[in-house]
């Protein structure tokens, strides 16, 4: 056995026989986020919707926490997101809200009313504090900042038909697009059900999603090629099933060590980078399932519906179907 393979090539699960159950899996749970996001709506932060972040830093000699600045800021009327910098007994605060009536009308003026008003509540009601910063994101801001967010995945779909096309042959193309545009779904609507705010933190975790979950169809995709090449006289089914039992260790490998990492990340990287991680733990697992029973099945369909590789290729036994080797 090779280093550090911990599964055989030789093994034979039937991944593609359970495929049928994984899809009805997939659509359910698209669905079911569907439905939420409809119902509930989608939370966006501050960055989509235009806000206020204030940062402040209070004396040493100032008793205060996360839910003490919550309970004054509500008390003045601010629904807040309160996030500690540094360690547990650090005195420095991101405050963020978004900004309502006459503070979201875009000059920033009633923004700057507002961050007086919060300070002045602070100041009075906890103690004395030097501002950091304050950056204020208009409404008009954060819609174009949510239209390039959007641009920015769409053309990222149309690079991967792109790419697919030319790695390999335009019938691998759906099957790549079709597992992103999966765990896309399946990671956003977790993450409303989970009530996660959608801001740039979660825009950048879905394009790292976008990319993982590609490199690992890509690994799949370039096995089923090399025995497309190899073995021209075997059913199709059984020679998919083989390429992915062939690349499951590393697919295992790559996956457990990326998902330990932002676990990592998670539990040890503090709020500001909380939303981020949890997203891309999400996005992992949900990728490597895509790259075993989404992307595969999609082109063994594709294969037996319109036979591109392989000319009557619905399931005839090996010998019988007009093959064509290559990729």
């Amino acid at each position: 056995m090779p280093f550090f393979e911990i599964i055989p090539d030789d093994t034979h699960f039937d991944f593609l026989g359970r495929r049928r159950i994984c899809i009805a899996i997939s659509c359910a749970l698209i669905v079911i986020g569907a439905v939420w996001a409809i119902a509930f709506g989608v939370p966006m932060g501050i960055d989509f919707v235009g806000g206020t972040e204030l940062q402040v830093r209070f004396e040493d000699a100032v008793a205060v926490d996360e839910a003490r600045i919550r309970e004054v800021a509500s008390a003045a009327g601010f629904a807040a997101e309160v996030v500690r910098f540094g360690e547990a007994d650090s005195k420095e605060y991101l405050i963020k809200y978004k900004d309502e009536g006459e503070s979201a009308s875009g000059d920033g003026l009633g923004s700057n009313t507002r961050v007086i008003q919060l300070e002045d509540a602070f100041r009075s009601q906890i103690g004395a504090f030097e501002e950091q910063r304050v950056e204020y994101v208009g409404p008009k801001v954060g819609e174009e900042l949510r239209a390039d967010g959007i641009n920015a995945l769409l053309l990222s779909a149309l690079a991967i038909l792109v790419y697919i096309a030319f790695r390999f042959t335009s019938r691998y193309a759906p099957g790549a697009v079709v597992a992103v545009v999966h765990d896309l779904a399946i990671t956003a609507g977790l993450l409303v059900i989970a009530g996660v705010e959608f801001d740039l933190r979660i825009l950048a975790a879905m394009l790292a999603i976008l990319g993982y979950s590609l490199n690992d169809t890509i690994i799949i995709y370039d096995r089923i090629r090399e025995n497309l090449e190899l073995h021209t006289k075997r059913d199709l089914e059984e020679l998919l099933n083989t390429s992915v039992n062939q690349t499951l260790s590393r697919t295992v490998l790559t996956s457990a060590t990326t998902f330990l990492a932002v676990v990592a990340l998670y539990l040890l990287g503090g709020e500001v980078i909380r939303p981020f991680a949890f997203a891309m733990m999400i996005g992992v697992f949900v990728g490597t399932y895509s790259s075993i029973f989404i992307a595969s099945p999609l082109l063994l369909f594709l294969e037996q519906r319109y036979g591109a590789a392989r000319g009557g290729g619905k399931g005839t036994a090996p010998g019988k179907a007009r093959r064509t080797a290559g990729a």
